[in-house]
C-alpha cells in the first residue's frame, strides 16, 4: 500500500470516527428510563415505548462495536500494521480497504470464515 492510499484510509477512519461521535450525542438518552405517554393508557402504549427503548439500545451498542472497529484501525496505521489480514498475514487489497477502512481480513479469509459459521 502506499503511502497516500494510506492517508486515504486513514482520513475516512477520521471522517467516520467524527460521525460516530456526532451520532453519539443525538443518541445519549436511548437508555433512559422509558416514559409512559400519559395520554395513551395500557400495556401495549407500555410494550411499544419498551420495544423502542431496546431497538435504541441494539443501535446503540452496534455504533460502539463499529467505533471500535475504526479505532483499531487508526491503532493499527500508527503501529504501521494497518492493511493485512489479521489470518493470513497477506495485504488486504486496496479497493477493500477503500470501501471499509475497519476491514480486518482479506475476502478469501472473510469467505473462509462465513462458511465455518454457516457449517456449525
Amino acid at each position: 500500500m502506499t503511502a497516500e492510499q494510506l492517508q486515504q484510509c486513514k482520513d475516512k477512519l477520521l471522517q467516520l470516527q467524527k460521525e460516530h461521535q456526532a451520532l453519539d450525542k443525538e443518541f445519549e438518552a436511548a437508555g433512559d428510563t422509558v416514559m409512559l405517554d400519559q395520554t395513551s393508557v395500557g400495556r401495549l402504549s407500555r410494550m411499544d415505548a419498551m420495544q423502542g427503548q431496546q431497538m435504541a439500545l441494539e443501535a446503540t451498542r452496534r455504533r460502539e462495536m463499529y467505533a471500535e472497529k475504526i479505532e483499531g484501525g487508526l491503532r493499527r496505521i500508527d503501529m504501521e500494521q494497518f492493511g493485512n489480514c489479521f489470518y493470513c498475514e497477506e495485504e488486504i487489497p486496496f479497493a477493500r480497504l477503500e470501501a471499509d477502512p475497519t476491514h480486518t481480513r482479506c475476502v478469501k479469509c472473510a469467505e473462509s470464515e462465513s462458511i465455518d459459521y454457516g457449517s456449525q
